[in-house]
């Protein structure tokens, strides 16, 4: 193995995953897969490629280099659709290849505007407008300014999308704040429509607020975190569990598993301190495997002495502290292991599974940051 750890990603898995969405939203909404932080950790390439025998024909990014990412890898000619960091630069680009983005400010609008007069050809957008979540999106002061702008330059536009993002849909904690979105949201867009405004697409909901509020479901539903078979939080969970088959105990399934190998092997005699520092004493004489992934491979530090990886099948964990590049395991009670074992760090490996979710639980970290950080140069590869 040249690379020190592998990831997995199962065919199978998404299409179980997009299945269950598909039930959930309906048969007429457009599913844009969300496949921002490098798909969330998946890997934008072979996300694409996944999503795309899977049906797929919209994706979501956050930024031009990963919409550019997205055009690569397209072998069906998806729509590609940017939410997030677009400089005035790139306008020229996105228009000549029909990549529509988001506008939830005047300059970029105007610049839209501006290079679609140029260019001969209409600047596909989507507007943004801010309904409560306070990050981006024009104001319910704006609306007529900005109706203004639209109106006169109907030949420079094409009005794909109106759009908002809410604040927090997966905790019941933010149900008020939710539904005074959706309300704010219906205001912007009857009042559009009432100047003659109206577009391609009404959107409004990630994960949690289409498995969690089935009222903002409307034209098409952008799905980030669930298509990878995890749920946006517990308590997502909970609000569709009893709504499930009572066999179907989690539609979702998981797409990653995470695989390193041993490195190494040997004795640590009782009373000995493992790694840096003073961190675990050996209480026993103890054998330890050497792992060759660490922090800079998404492994947490949080995770010295807290970790636990699979091997032979057994939960083994990880002692002393985790370095750049590598963790140590206690594997004294583990008979016969080698150089080159395989190690499962996110996974089943024989009856026993490490979850991404098992993290969490022992850090701070949640699902959607574990997966973010790992690196883009880990191997990834699609398996059925």
């Amino acid at each position: 193995m040249v690379h020190t750890s592998y990831i997995e990603l199962s065919k199978s898995a998404y299409k179980n995953n997009l299945k269950f969405i598909r039930s959930q939203v309906g048969s007429h909404v457009t599913i844009s897969s969300v496949v921002k932080g490098n798909a969330y950790g998946h890997g934008i390439e072979n996300t694409v490629k996944i999503a795309e025998s899977a049906g797929i024909r919209h994706f979501s990014t956050f930024s031009t280099d990963e919409a550019i990412r997205v055009e690569a890898s397209s072998t069906k000619n998806s729509e590609i659709m940017i939410m997030g960091m677009v400089d005035n630069e790139s306008i020229p680009y996105l228009i000549q290849h029909e990549i529509s983005f988001y506008v939830f400010e005047l300059d970029r609008l105007r610049c839209a505007i501006e290079t679609s007069k140029t260019l001969g050809k209409k600047a596909k957008i989507h507007v943004e407008v801010e309904t409560g979540f306070h990050r981006t999106g024009f104001e319910w002061e704006e609306r007529t300014a900005l109706a203004e702008v639209l109106l006169s330059n109907r030949e420079n536009l094409q009005l794909c999308g109106l759009c908002t993002h809410y604040a927090g849909a997966e905790s019941v904690g933010n149900y008020v704040r939710i539904q005074n979105q959706i309300k704010t949201y219906l205001e912007f867009k009857q009042w559009f429509q009432e100047k003659g405004l109206y577009f391609d697409k009404y959107h409004t909901a990630c994960s949690a607020a289409s498995l969690s509020y089935p009222e903002t479901i409307m034209d098409m539903v952008r799905i980030g975190i669930a298509q990878y078979g995890f749920w946006p939080s517990q308590e997502t969970y909970m609000f569709k569990f009893k709504q499930l088959a009572p066999n179907m105990k989690n539609p979702l399934k998981r797409l990653i598993s995470w695989k390193s190998q041993v490195m190494s092997v040997k004795k640590v005699k009782i009373g000995d301190f493992v790694g840096y520092g003073n961190s675990y004493m050996a209480s026993r004489n103890m054998t330890i495997a050497l792992v060759p992934i660490g922090y800079c491979h998404g492994f947490s530090r949080n995770l010295s002495n807290l970790g636990k990886v699979l091997i032979h099948g057994k939960i083994l964990p990880v002692v002393g502290t985790v370095t750049m590049n590598a963790i140590s395991i206690d594997i004294t009670d583990l008979q016969k292991a080698r150089k080159g074992d395989e190690v499962v760090i996110i996974g089943r490996q024989k009856r026993n599974e490490i979850t991404v979710a098992s993290f969490g639980e022992s850090t701070q970290q949640v699902n959607y940051e574990l997966l973010t950080r790992l690196p883009h140069d880990i191997p990834r590869k699609i398996i059925s």
